[in-house]
């Protein structure tokens, strides 16, 4: 298994301005009213009030980053609600630093497509992500944009076989391999706890997400040859030492370690 290995997953929230602005909405429309009014329309046509990709605001990015130093956790936010753009930038940046092999789950159905919607909604840069072999002739035969390259791996569309209805979800496959899976909370309930403000909890939640991808993407690896037995039991246990070490300052860890089966 080569380093480095960026695996990353998203939580975002309805953009409740953009929505605004493309309705038209009266001034003075509160945001729920602008929110509830837009669900009622889709619930009067049969559809989903599951917000379009372009309409997800980015709230957290969280990532795995491992390499030859080790295993980190890191998340960018946007705590003051006016730094999405800035974000977005920050998670482009660290591609364009040490061009990883980025892992996601149904990255390529999700996390991407808002990732690209929102960047461009924002100006960010993202040269290297998007090189398709203009500038380095080795992104023409493996990219992060093709869907059947591995410098992003989607691990769940790469596991279905590129079938949507062959998709299984995290949480189930992660507990199915011994690993905690969801903690706290799931998709459904991050908008909520964001109008609650309970922006850390939705913090911790996506980090856990994340490295239940992460341990899905060590346990693929053993499976393809990519590390050893041995090899694949001492990343389990230096996974196990890491959150270890972060368990005192964040509960959340210490959590997810007890439920480690």
């Amino acid at each position: 298994m080569a380093w480095p290995v960026l695996v990353f997953d998203i939580e975002s929230i309805p953009d409740i301005a953009g929505l605004r602005a493309l309705r038209g909405s009266a001034p003075g429309t509160s945001d729920e009213q602008v929110f509830a009014a837009w669900c009622e329309e889709r619930k009067e046509k049969g559809q989903s009030d599951f917000m379009p990709l372009h309409l997800q605001r980015i709230l957290v990015i969280s990532c795995v980053f491992r390499n030859a130093d080790g295993i980190r956790i890191h998340s960018f936010v946007d705590r003051d609600n006016a730094s999405e753009g800035k974000v977005i930038q920050t998670f482009f940046n660290t591609l364009e630093k040490h061009v990883p092999q980025l892992v996601s789950w149904n990255g390529g159905g999700f996390d991407l497509p808002v990732l690209h919607y929102r960047g461009l909604r924002h100006g960010v840069v993202a040269d290297k992500y998007w090189d398709l072999g203009d500038d380095d002739r080795e992104f023409k035969w493996n990219n992060y944009i093709s869907r059947y390259h591995m410098r992003h791996l989607d691990l769940m569309d790469l596991l279905a076989m590129y079938q949507p209805k062959n998709n299984a979800p995290l949480d189930a496959m992660a507990k199915l391999c011994g690993f905690p899976g969801k903690l706290g909370m799931d998709g459904s309930q991050v908008y909520p706890a964001f109008l609650d403000g309970k922006l850390e909890e939705i913090r911790r939640y996506c980090e856990t997400d994340v490295m239940n991808t992460y341990l899905l993407y060590c346990r693929f690896q053993k499976m393809r040859g990519g590390l050893t037995e041995a090899e694949y039991e001492q990343e389990i246990e230096l996974v196990k030492a890491t959150l270890g070490n972060l368990a005192p300052a964040e509960a959340h860890w210490q959590e997810y370690l007890a439920a480690w089966v």
